[in-house]
């Protein structure tokens, strides 16, 4: 015969599932997640990805795949028929990468590096802050006669440029401030963009920008590795997550898993009988006190509380004055018939016999029922607060 789950655990289990709930129509439910992330990444379709370039150009016939490995793998690769796309690296150890990317240039490869992080990638870079503030994207003026300065005007934000130096020639430019460059190294070729943006999703929908991307690429039928080992992608799992906070995240949950089984695992376990607290301490107090009372005589003690709590309630709920209150019992009784519809000569005589009973000696039974009396009242009371067309309380109602 199976064993049942405890209280507790069917508390953790219907929570579990709650929460796996809520996490299941979050995700479906969930609107479209912002369009907030800048990397120029094959993986990301926001505006400022790369997905559209990535499969645009597989339709056109290139051999589009995505490069996960350092750069010093690229010793395997057919250099002269493949170019390397450097879009906007983000490692932060990225000169590691600079010798692989040199080997392959000197093998013949292409390089499509953008911004000023993938320049210093490449054999020579000589980039700097452009000449002036550009408040808005900058349409290109071509400065050459090569296939990549007949691509036309492209929009394109400058956030650097490139000092004219050695064999670097200048295809475009916003005003004096170079940004499209291509310069031959070993037997291949460099090609520089100030900004990715033209080949983002957002940028292609721009003709000249995809002229650009093109010639810039080379003609059709050469294997086009999209770099997306600068932007943090790896082969494997856990190459993936080396250096992200998910390892901590695991040992934190695993910390958690064991803290669960050893609480419960105690309860489940032999278990000790609670110790009981005997009620015979309390209940001596309780009859000491009651005698003393009784042989002291101290009924008033019993009805002055009642009374305060009568005069509380009708102070604190009821709205009467403080001033009504200490005037006496007929003003209180006129006060709460006129208020509350409520009252008569009982209510009257009652708080008249609370009034008396501080300075009479009342046995303890008429002293009990007067108690009973006056808490009666604060609950007839508070039935007509509550509900105005309640049946009648018991007790004596004005007409």
């Amino acid at each position: 015969m199976s064993k049942r789950l405890g209280g507790d655990a069917r508390v953790v289990l219907w929570t579990c599932l709650g929460v796996l709930a809520v996490i299941v129509v979050g995700a479906i439910a969930a609107p479209a997640r912002e369009d907030n992330d800048p990397t120029p990444s094959t993986w990301n379709s926001g505006s400022a990805g790369a997905k559209a370039a990535f499969l645009l150009l597989a339709q056109l016939g290139y051999q589009t795949e995505r490069w996960e490995r350092p750069a010093a793998d690229l010793s395997a690769v057919d250099a002269a028929h493949t170019t390397l796309i450097l879009a906007e690296s983000q490692l932060p150890d990225v000169f590691k990468e600079k010798s692989g990317v040199g080997d392959f240039l000197n093998r013949g490869g292409r390089v499509l590096a953008t911004g000023a992080v993938s320049a210093l990638l490449l054999p020579e870079s000589h980039i700097g802050a452009p000449g002036h503030i550009y408040t808005a994207l900058c349409y290109t003026t071509p400065q050459s006669l090569s296939a990549m300065g007949r691509a036309g005007q492209v929009a394109m934000p400058v956030p650097f440029q490139w000092k004219q130096s050695g064999d670097a020639r200048v295809d475009q430019a916003c005003g004096p401030d170079a940004v499209v460059i291509h310069y031959p190294t070993g037997q291949g070729e460099v090609v520089w963009w100030s900004s990715p943006a033209p080949l983002s999703n957002r940028g292609l929908r721009d003709d000249a920008a995809l002229r650009l991307l093109l010639t810039s690429v080379g003609a059709p039928g050469r294997r086009v590795l999209f770099d997306e080992y600068i932007h943090g992608a790896r082969e494997g799992l856990s190459a993936t997550l080396k250096g992200t906070p998910v390892w901590a995240l695991c040992w934190q949950l695993a910390a958690i898993g064991l803290l669960l089984v050893l609480s419960f695992g105690r309860r489940n376990g032999p278990m000790r009988a609670l110790v009981r607290i005997p009620r015979s301490s309390p209940l001596e107090f309780a009859e000491s006190m009651g005698a003393l009372y009784q042989k002291a005589g101290a009924a008033e003690v019993a009805t002055g509380a009642a009374e305060r709590r009568l005069m509380d309630f009708l102070h604190n709920e009821g709205g009467i004055p403080y001033d009504t209150l200490r005037a006496g019992p007929d003003a209180i009784a006129a006060a709460v018939a006129t208020r509350f519809s409520y009252g008569g000569a009982e209510f009257a005589g009652d708080l008249k016999a609370a009034r008396d009973a501080e300075f009479k000696r009342l046995s303890p039974k008429s002293a009990l029922e007067l108690v009973r009396r006056l808490d009666q009242h604060i609950a007839n009371l508070k039935a007509i607060m509550t509900d105005s067309h309640a049946a009648q309380p018991k007790g004596e109602i004005l007409d």
